[in-house]
């Protein structure tokens, strides 16, 4: 899950340390390999006269970029002592595994230099540490687990970066359970916040199906890195999976305010938790808004949406003009249909005929609730002959029968009132 150079880095440190090691006494090497209560440091192994003529030209090779040669030399070194043994190994190990394709061979040669455990300290808590960081990098998450344990139980060292690591082996085991208390430990170590270790719990939680944690973790990511816009849209995604629409509302509208939504499917996201907030205003707006400025896509239906919102928030006339533009690009008679129905409640019927008739020309599904609609319209704009016609239209409809029925002597007797013979 993490991308890492994290054991080249080792590498190079391990490089230095052997420099060190040849042209240093051994006690001038670090003071404090292991920090565990009661340690005493033990006796300094030092290699042999005659291998140690070897490794010193192995390592000047090493020193002049003669990887080869370097390698070549100390390959054909046969020690006969089991630190002579194990400082080649390791030494050997640590160049391979600065080559491309030779990680596998590398990383045999550094646990056959621990296994033996006659390295002095130093040496032996830097090569552990190796071993772990190379296991990860080939992908032998188990060892790597086991190396990073065998590190922290010997030097009682308490590393983040250790931690952090062995957390994502255990993610990569799919061990979720297991990478939570390293991921705790690397998390309470750091000086400054490093974001991995929370990614690797928010994650062993999501896996788990886990939710309520994993939001947990979203808002301790978003208290601790509040400049990071991403981690503010996924808390407010979080609180959607367990159904808290205010939070993800509040949590969204930071976002939107801070710059943090950009993606149309995210300021969509946006425009249904007003609706479903009951802000369908603002549901409306958010949305207008950014189809204008070009962030959202200007189609027949996103502008159906806006009007839909407007709708909702009897916003009839801006609703009604929105349905129209949506009407304009797919000439689809439904959305004349509901810009029709909309200006009629707005009470400008000479638009709603306008619309409505534009619906029954194109051909719109149940056009009985049409002509009722135009009859309405009609009705109240005094062309009671129109009115009539459209009634006996929507008498065909066997569900607008009854209602038509109730209309048509209605209708009929406001226009004989005004002297008009239909």
């Amino acid at each position: 899950m993490l991308k890492s150079t994290m054991f080249k880095k080792s590498l190079v440190v391990a490089a230095f340390t052997l420099s060190s090691a040849i042209a240093l006494p051994a006690a001038a090497q670090s003071s404090a390999p292991v920090v565990c209560p009661g340690y005493e440091k033990g006796t300094t192994n030092l290699v042999g006269e005659r291998v140690g003529k070897k490794v010193q030209k192995a390592f000047e090779a090493y020193n002049e970029d003669l990887i080869d040669e370097a390698i070549t030399i100390l390959s054909e070194i046969e020690a006969k002592e089991d630190f002579d043994e194990a400082y080649v190994n390791r030494f050997l190990g640590n160049i391979m595994a600065t080559k491309d394709g030779m990680g596998p061979k590398a990383l045999a040669l550094l646990v056959s230099s621990v296994e033996t455990k006659v390295l002095n300290d130093l040496e032996h808590s830097q090569t552990l540490k190796l071993v772990a960081d190379l296991s990860l990098q080939e992908k032998e998450y188990e060892q790597a687990v086991k190396y990073y344990q065998a590190y922290l139980d010997f030097t009682c060292k308490e590393d983040p970066e250790v931690y952090t690591r062995m957390a994502n082996a255990f993610y990569e085991l799919k061990q979720y359970d297991k990478l939570i208390d390293p991921a705790n430990k690397a998390i309470a170590l750091y000086e400054e916040p490093n974001k991995n270790p929370y990614v690797l719990k928010l994650s062993s939680y999501y896996e788990r199906k886990m939710y309520k944690e994993t939001v947990g973790v979203a808002e301790d990511i978003v208290n601790t890195f509040p400049e990071e816009g991403k981690w503010w849209v996924q808390l407010g995604q979080f609180y959607l999976m367990i159904e808290d629409y205010k939070k993800s509302l509040s949590t969204l509208e930071i976002a939107y305010s801070q710059g943090f939504l950009e993606k149309p499917n995210l300021i969509k996201m946006l425009s249904q938790l007003y609706a479903t907030n009951n802000m369908p205003y603002r549901s409306a707006k958010v949305l207008a808004e950014n189809i204008a400025n070009g962030k959202i896509e200007k189609t027949a239906e996103n502008l159906a949406s806006v009007a839909n919102s407007y709708h909702q928030a009897m916003e009839y006339e801006t609703a009604a003009q929105y349905y129209q533009q949506a009407a304009e690009m797919s000439s689809d008679p439904e959305f004349y249909r509901k810009q029709g129905v909309l200006l009629l409640v707005a009470e400008n019927y000479k638009g709603a005929i306008t619309a409505l008739s534009k619906a029954l020309e194109r051909g719109v599904e149940d056009p009985g609730k049409v002509h009722f609609s135009l009859m309405e319209a009609n009705f109240y704009a005094g062309d009671f002959k129109q009115a009539y016609e459209h009634i006996k239209e929507a008498k065909k409809d066997k569900t607008l029968r009854r209602n038509a029925n109730a209309w048509e002597p209605y209708i009929k007797q406001k226009a004989k009132n005004r002297g008009i013979n239909i």
